[in-house]
This record gives structure tokens, C-alpha cells and sequence, in this order.
């Protein structure tokens, strides 16, 4: 059986290969991937794996760019951080998904399925990933489209520092230090972002965690946060009531 292994953080892939190998020595690891453009390059070639085994966020994106841009057949167990109530819709979809840290027993499950589904079946196992875009394209965005004076501008995600509250109006702030109004709620962009990737510090802001430089202890047991491109005139303040889920949060 062919395995194609598609995933961004070393000690998980190299967990997930070496689990993979110990439960069925019949494996044949194709390729292990990070990337959303690898994978898309991958799925091209031949030969063809007969299971995919994807984490859904990638080293340039969401996994789920890969179904649409090109059409995959391939069956696929899914790794994720995400609680079980999130992924209730999920599981329909895929053959299985396994949360991580992925174990030794939950890996053997899923195979289990998946020869039970695939295997075991006269006509090969197809899944139209269509719905599970959909349901995912609505848990949170990608990429956020701003207006420049008369132009537009898309900017991903991953590239946003955080979202602040200034004089009744929300900015979103990228990396190099710019500022762009948007027209959503700090709510609206709340319930639209990866809660891995971006946390709301208090009422005003909200920040991605690849921008925090250093935090500090303030006053009223609450913390500070140093960021990359920080305005002199801005403060980062973690509110006291959201301190503890605040570091939760980072620790993960």
C-alpha cells in the first residue's frame, strides 16, 4: 500500500512514518510533503498513492486549496489540532481524522476503516470534498480583501500581525507595519480566524501569534506583549480575565 504523507512539522511527520511502518510493514512511504503547492505538484505524478494521510494547515495555506485546484480521488486521513465537535461535519467527508499527537491506536483504527472502505470494495472509494470545503471556507478565512483607493488588495492571513480598534474603526495590521480599514466587527473577525493562529488579547485587539516578540508581567496580573513592528503609540495588554486561556494558548 502506497502512503502519501502530507504534513509541516518534522517530529509529527516523522511520528506519523515511523507509526505507519511499525502497524503495517506492507506500507511504501511515496513522498512526505509540507506544502500545499508540493502536494498539488505530487498528486500529478505517478505513481499515485492509495492513502493520503494530510494535516490541514500547511506550511503556505490550507490543505483544503489542494482539493480545489485539482480533483482527488485519493482517499484521505486527516491530522488536526481541532476538537472533536468541530470536525462532527468532518468525519462524514474523509475516511477518518486523527488529533494530534497521533497515537499508535487511533493510526491502526483509521487503517482499519480505510481498508474496510476501500479494500474491501469492488469499485474504487471516491469522495467529493466539495461540502468539506465549504463547511471549512466558513470556519475561517484565508485571506482578507482590502480597498486601497480605487484598488483592492488581498492579504493572506499569515501575513497579518493583528486586528486593532482605533477611534470606532477596525485596522488590520500586517507585518511590515502598514495599517488597512476593514470593514468587519473585531467579533465578525474573531469568529473567522484560526484560533491556533490569532488570539483576542482584550476588547480592542486581536493578535497572531507569529508576531509576539516577548511578553512581560504588567500590572493587575496582567501582560504585555511585545510585537514585531510595534507602533510606540499602541499598547498590547492581555486583560486580567484572559490572561490564563492566554497562556493556554500559547503553550499549545
Amino acid at each position: 500500500m502506497n502512503v502519501l504523507v502530507v504534513e509541516n512539522e518534522i517530529p509529527a511527520a516523522e511520528k506519523i512514518v515511523r507509526l505507519l511502518k511499525e502497524t503495517d510493514r506492507s506500507i511504501t512511504i511515496l513522498d512526505v510533503l509540507e506544502t500545499v503547492e508540493g502536494t498539488i505538484n505530487r498528486l500529478q505524478m505517478k505513481p499515485q498513492p492509495d492513502l493520503i494521510l494530510m494535516d490541514i494547515q500547511l506550511d503556505d495555506g490550507l490543505c483544503f486549496e489542494i482539493f480545489e485546484t485539482i480533483d482527488v480521488e485519493i482517499p484521505v486521513i486527516f491530522t488536526t489540532a481541532y476538537d472533536e465537535y468541530t470536525l462532527k461535519a468532518f468525519k462524514v467527508n474523509s475516511v477518518d481524522y486523527l488529533l494530534k499527537p497521533v497515537d499508535r491506536k487511533a493510526l491502526e483504527s483509521a487503517l482499519k476503516k480505510f481498508k474496510k472502505l476501500y479494500y474491501d470494495n469492488k469499485d474504487p472509494l471516491k469522495r467529493d470534498f466539495r461540502q468539506l470545503i465549504n463547511e471549512f471556507r466558513n470556519q475561517y478565512k484565508s485571506r482578507f480583501l482590502i480597498k486601497i483607493g480605487e484598488k483592492y488588495r488581498s492579504v493572506p492571513a499569515a501575513e497579518i500581525s493583528h486586528f486593532l480598534i482605533r477611534e470606532r474603526n477596525v485596522f488590520l495590521c500586517d507585518f511590515q507595519g502598514r495599517d488597512f480599514g476593514v470593514d468587519y466587527s473585531l467579533d465578525q473577525i474573531q469568529s473567522m480566524l484560526d484560533p491556533r493562529r490569532f488570539f483576542r488579547i482584550n476588547r480592542d485587539c486581536i493578535v497572531n501569534i507569529n508576531a509576539i516578540t516577548m511578553m512581560h508581567s504588567y500590572s493587575s496580573s496582567r501582560l504585555q506583549l511585545v510585537m514585531k513592528n510595534m507602533s510606540k503609540s499602541e499598547d498590547f495588554i492581555v486583560s486580567r480575565d484572559r490572561v490564563a486561556e492566554f497562556k493556554r494558548w500559547v503553550d499549545k
